[in-house]
């Protein structure tokens, strides 16, 4: 899949037709798409297999067809074709469009855009194909020429490298001669203009091209596509006079803080196994790849973004840095500690012992050992910070109050009101460390995120900061309540299920269809649930427009919350055993129209919950009445036995409780 996702996704700027999208739409099979990566096994009228969103050896992951949507009843992941390519490849909407529309040969048409935008598309477009050229140039040249093999193919495998993670990482080589890239660039007739913006070209004496790389290994960077982006050189041996590497300078493509060298072969395990490990250099990443830790990826040894971090936290909260025990190695760590907080990241440290790094202490100890040793030495980043710090500062007063004000302003990014217990207990464990009062600490938190709130608030030009006033949260529902609302919810799930499978099928008298027979009967008994009745709302308005909305109509949703929704609706874990499908009156039980007895029981027990409900807040009010008022409810509550009698007369006997 990633072959085709590499070689047709290209800038989202690019708008794709709503025809085209309809036509993708019309034309997707989900078991074929699913099949591609899942083994999947009939079940009844589902299909059955292993999530590939996490471990399981129990299959949990259901796919169906006729509602074209999948659900894992053990993580939780949902929904349709598109979404399970986005989810499974890690791309973006129109990446996986085009993965689609490329599969079932449908020709994309797109929509205008500026010139600008279309410059700027052209820019991009020709880079990739530069790129690729260039990846595939250095590769040959390692692997095929005599310079490639005798000197940097040979001391690739020194490194430890087998040819098959090479291979897998694309590794190639620049060779020493002054020009090969850039006469092959030429030669096959790439913009001369556009080279020396890749980085792999530079200018000399004004219009002199000389290739940049010479004599270097050369890191392709990749995109979370596959699609090569810029590239890292390295020296062979040890630098001297030159830089250790060279990387790709910054371009349409190639923007430093937003990339994570590995992101692209590391994505699927990451969010597999709930983890991301974070190193410093491209060979550590190889290397660890090559032992099958695989869930891993490097920060090109520069200090950690905002960006890189949301790019960590799109697949997992887990972030794991490993980097050298050495002091250098633990000042590196350290960097960008408040930036992961503040996105919410669970961080843990774990040091290399001295003298080594990932890429050669694996090689030493082996996967096993290596994974034991992380396991076993991580450290909580702000505990970690803390212990380093207050060993700096020793006994002098004045370094241990900065370091006070440090460990406060830390814990502060901690802001998220589901973190709330976390920044406890740093409080408590760093409290107890610095030997100061907990109470102490907590102003000192507090203090700093208001103030942080009013610069915001500034910046913002918001007037009238009110830090003091604060309201205690609504008390939490009764108990009864919440069971009744659940009970509730219940029942309006299930109207809704059968208005998203029969709605548009007939009624009993053929004169009316199931969808306006539901809409009819709702009309005195509205949704409690917001979320529900604006589903019910959607759907109505589709409906009367002519649409002829169906539960797909609602899994291509923009929403996806609605499109959660829908498939939590409608999608169960269990299906009528095979054991019941027993011949009846000479048919199947599985191929008999329950359709008509479904709707209409599941419509009238709703309406009678509902009707409970109205005996109830009758009786309530009856209590409190005046004797005018108690026979106008006694008319209601006879009114309202009447409708309960005819719903009961052809369900029969039915209690709710």
């Amino acid at each position: 899949m990633a072959n085709f996702i590499n070689k047709y996704s290209i800038s989202s700027a690019a708008m794709i037709t709503p025809n085209t999208i309809e036509q993708i739409k019309n034309r997707l099979d989900i078991i074929d798409v699913v099949g591609e990566f899942v083994k999947l096994k009939k079940r009844g009228s589902n299909y059955l297999g292993n999530c590939p969103f996490h471990n399981e050896k129990t299959p949990s992951f259901t796919v169906s067809p006729a509602k074209e949507l999948y659900k894992c009843f053990g993580c939780g992941k949902s929904g349709n074709t598109i979404t399970f390519v986005m989810e499974h490849e890690k791309v973006s909407y129109v990446d996986a469009l085009r993965w689609l529309a490329t599969r079932y040969n449908i020709e994309i048409e797109e929509t205008q855009v500026s010139d600008q935008q279309k410059q700027q598309m052209q820019v991009a477009d020709s880079l990739y194909v530069i790129n690729n050229f260039a990846g595939k140039f250095f590769e040959d040249q390692l692997f095929n020429s005599e310079e490639g093999i005798n000197i940097a193919l040979s001391y690739l495998k020194e490194r430890g490298f087998r040819e098959e993670i090479i291979k897998k990482f694309q590794i190639g080589y620049n060779p020493q001669q002054r020009d090969a890239l850039t006469k092959a660039l030429l030669s096959n007739q790439f913009n001369r203009e556009l080279l020396p913006r890749t980085g792999l070209v530079v200018v000399r004496n004004e219009t002199d091209l000389q290739d940049n790389y010479r004599g270097r290994i050369i890191f392709p960077i990749h995109n979370n596509s596959g699609k090569i982006i810029g590239f890292g050189a390295r020296v062979i041996g040890k630098a001297e006079k030159a830089p250790k590497y060279i990387n790709t300078p910054e371009n349409e493509l190639y923007v430093k803080s937003k990339i994570l060298y590995g992101s692209f072969f590391a994505r699927m395990a990451i969010d597999k196994q709930d983890e991301c490990l974070l190193v410093e250099g491209y060979t550590d990443v190889v290397s660890l790849h090559q032992a099958g830790i695989e869930n891993v990826v490097a920060s090109g040894g520069t200090s950690l973004t905002v960006d890189q971090l949301r790019l960590v936290k799109k697949y997992t909260n887990n972030l794991t840095i490993i980097y050298d025990g050495d002091s250098a190695g633990v000042k590196a760590a350290l960097r960008g500690l408040d930036m992961a907080l503040e996105e919410g990241l669970n961080v843990r440290l774990v040091l290399i012992p001295d003298n080594e790094d990932p890429d050669s202490y694996v090689n030493k100890v082996g996967k096993e050992a290596f994974q034991k040793f992380i396991k076993e030495n991580k450290k909580d980043f702000i505990i970690f910070q803390l212990e380093v710090m207050l060993k700096d500062a020793g006994n002098d007063l004045n370094q241990k109050n900065i370091l006070v004000n440090h460990v406060a302003e830390t814990i502060s990014k901690i802001n998220k009101a589901e973190d709330f217990i976390k920044q406890q207990e740093y409080i408590k464990q760093c409290s107890a460390l610095l030997k100061i009062d907990e109470g102490g600490l907590i102003t000192l938190v507090n203090k700093l995120k208001r103030d942080k709130i009013a610069k915001d608030e500034k910046k913002q030009s918001t007037p009238n900061n009110h830090f003091n006033d604060y309201q205690e949260p609504p008390p939490p529902a009764d108990e009864e309540i919440n069971y009744l609302a659940s009970q509730d919810e219940k029942h309006e799930r299930n109207v809704l299920r059968v208005l998203l499978d029969y709605g548009l099928n007939e009624y009993k008298d053929s004169q009316t269809t199931i969808a306006e027979y539901i809409f009819k009967e709702l009309q005195d008994f509205p949704f409690e649930s917001p979320e529900l009745e604006s589903l019910l709302a959607s759907y109505k308005i589709q409906y009367e427009a002519g649409l002829n909305p169906t539960t797909k109509t609602f899994l291509y949703h923009e929403d996806p919350k609605t499109r959660e929704l829908v498939i939590s609706i409608t999608l169960f874990p269990y299906e009528l055993s095979s054991n019941w499908d027993k011949l009846y009156e000479g048919k199947k039980i599985t191929t008999i129209d329950n359709s008509i007895v479904d709707v209409t029981m599941s419509v009238n027990y709703y309406k009678l919950k509902k009707l409970k409900k109205m005996f109830d807040q009758n009786q309530a009010d009856m209590e409190k009445a005046s004797i005018d008022d108690q026979m106008l409810l006694i008319r209601i509550h006879k009114e309202l036995k009447d409708i309960e009698r005819e719903i009961t007369k052809n369900l029969g006997t039915v209690i709710i409780k």
